[in-house]
């Protein structure tokens, strides 16, 4: 299944039935009343969180999405039916945003969730309502009230307690896969992932879902590359695990390169709690590895950890560090 995270459709709540003019007609009752029924109402629009969805790929397809309309008033008192309503389904972790993007509308956060989002137009009324002591015959009826026509966006941000986040080629996906079941490509050329990917992590009686996303670059915040399309998927985030290639010639300058975009972008990513790692070690001499550690604190005033998503080496000390982080989140007051 392809990954989509953002899709603009088109909804509409069903326009009222109108009411009807009519008079009863029988034989042997010669001054029969008005009796025209009131239109039906039209449908509702609810969007409503499944639990088996996982993308908006669905909306590539359909992006319009009408109620039905309410059925016209008709004689001996009828009232038109209503409309029926209609109901989209949408991953949780989805956000409704108005026509500019920007507006927030409704989080959709929770699984089973279902939120009245445009009500239908009420049905309008017949000459049997008009009737009055000085009217007994009214002509009068009403149409009914139109239902609510709006243009907005869909974005997904994934549901996950913690993210990993780093330059292109950091092994953020090689270290998903060794912590997780999760099976995201890996190669070695950048921006080998090209959307987010999950994994649940268990750890000792303790589970929680990891989130991969593509790696930033310089300017990704201004929409270099394709880190700012999804550093969205980490806002909900509670820790952010930072990935940096033990064998790159400056990895202070790397660390700050990704620190300076997460600022940038705001929602609040560069103020989140972060364990740092110095990744692929198993590919340095333990002299040359000590020497990079030593910089990288004098540069940046932090102390990395050392892993080798390849090897294992490291990783079950950071999945420590990282349910520690989210049990603390959860938990504030312990």
């Amino acid at each position: 299944m392809k990954f989509l995270d953002q899709a603009k459709i088109t909804i509409k709540s069903g326009d009222g039935g109108a009411g009807c003019i009519s008079f009863r007609r029988e034989k042997f009752i010669e001054y029969g009343g008005p009796d025209g029924g009131n239109g039906g109402k039209g449908g509702d629009v609810y969007f409503e969180v499944a639990d088996d969805l996982n993308t908006l790929i669905d909306f590539r397809y359909t992006q319009h999405f009408r109620a039905k309309n309410g059925l016209h008033g008709m004689g001996r008192n009828r009232t038109g039916a209503d409309g029926a309503d209609v109901v989209i389904r949408v991953p949780v972790g989805t956000e409704i945003l108005d026509e500019d993007g920007e507006t927030l509308l409704l989080d959709l956060t929770e699984v089973g969730q279902r939120i009245l989002f445009l009500k239908g137009g009420d049905g309008g009324f017949g000459n049997a309502h008009y009737k009055s002591s000085v009217n007994q015959a009214p002509r009068r009826n009403s149409p009914g009230w139109s239902g609510v026509e709006r243009d907005v966006w869909l974005r997904l941000k994934l549901i996950a307690d913690a993210g990993i986040i780093g330059l292109p080629n950091a092994g953020k996906s090689t270290f998903l896969a060794a912590c997780s079941a999760a099976k995201p490509k890996i190669a070695d050329y950048p921006f080998t992932t090209l959307h987010p990917n999950l994994g649940v992590v268990k750890v000792n009686e303790r589970d929680f879902v990891l989130a991969d996303i593509p790696g930033l670059i310089e300017g990704a915040s201004e929409g270099h590359g394709l880190g700012d399309r999804f550093l969205g998927h980490i806002e909900r985030t509670a820790v952010l695990l930072h990935l940096i290639d033990a064998n790159s010639d400056d990895p202070a300058h790397d660390y700050k390169t990704v620190r300076h975009e997460l600022k940038s972008y705001g929602g609040g990513l560069d103020e989140k709690q972060e364990i740092i790692a110095l990744n692929k070690c198993d590919t340095l001499l333990p002299e040359d590895l000590n020497e990079k550690i030593k910089e990288f604190e004098t540069h940046t005033g932090h102390t990395p950890l050392t892993v080798s998503a390849v090897s294992g080496e490291g990783v079950r000390p950071i999945l420590f560090k990282l349910s520690d982080a989210i049990e603390s989140s959860k938990n504030p007051k312990n």
